[in-house]
């Protein structure tokens, strides 16, 4: 299986390699779009900035190509932000993905800000995508690793939520995007019970389901 992990000049990158080479994975890390369209799974994780994470997806054209993809393909942190329309984090139009809104925590809702450390997931009906297999690994009030100033609003394609200060989206799905603003190579076995999970989820699993459902 190949996998790629998007280069973009993030931060955090490497310990998501890492956490996928402990699960007998050898990803390549790449910002070239064969490559990554050749991929059986996509993976784009990160810490940063949106508007300078937007600059480094445009000058690589990449920010063109990420919308097109068809494989499974996972955002994580900023690569779950980045999948959303826009960030009020220097006012940036990101990729569009998504039609969700990232905003900042208000400084008003009683906790500090950033949201760093451990916090517990509820899951969350979906209104408009599709059953859920990948985030079905996770547990209601599994643990997981947060480092965000940043949140997406509670939205259709919310799949699993969390709580600090207020409910955000800990995770979303649409179509074969999937996406966790938590951190799961850091987040010991729930996190790893996650990213197995998406490596080994077919799609063809999901289309099946569909059928089913619509018959």
């Amino acid at each position: 299986m190949k996998v790629a992990v998007i280069d973009y000049n993030a931060g955090n990158i490497f310990s998501v390699i890492l956490a996928l080479k402990r699960l007998g994975v050898e990803p390549i890390l790449t910002n070239n779009a064969e490559e990554i369209k050749s991929a059986d799974k996509v993976i784009f994780p990160g810490q940063g900035e949106a508007s300078s994470s937007m600059r480094s997806l445009r000058a690589a054209n990449l920010d063109k190509l990420i919308p097109t993809l068809t494989q499974p393909f996972l955002g994580v942190c900023i690569g779950m932000q980045l999948l959303c329309s826009y960030s009020e984090e220097n006012d940036t139009p990101c990729l569009g993905v998504i039609p969700q809104r990232v905003l900042r925590f208000p400084n008003d809702i009683g906790v500090k800000i950033p949201h760093v450390g451990w916090n517990t997931v509820q899951h969350f009906a979906p209104k408009i995508s599709q059953p859920n297999p990948v985030f079905k690994a996770i547990d209601n009030d599994s643990y997981f690793y947060f480092v965000h100033s940043y949140y997406v609003e509670i939205g259709d394609y919310t799949t699993i939520s969390c709580d600090y200060g207020l409910p955000f989206t800990a995770c979303m799905q649409k179509d074969n995007f999937f996406a966790a603003q938590f951190h799961p190579e850091k987040s010991g076995d729930a996190g790893e019970k996650l990213l197995k999970q998406f490596i080994s989820y077919q799609p063809s699993a999901i289309r099946y389901q569909q059928k089913n459902l619509k018959s």
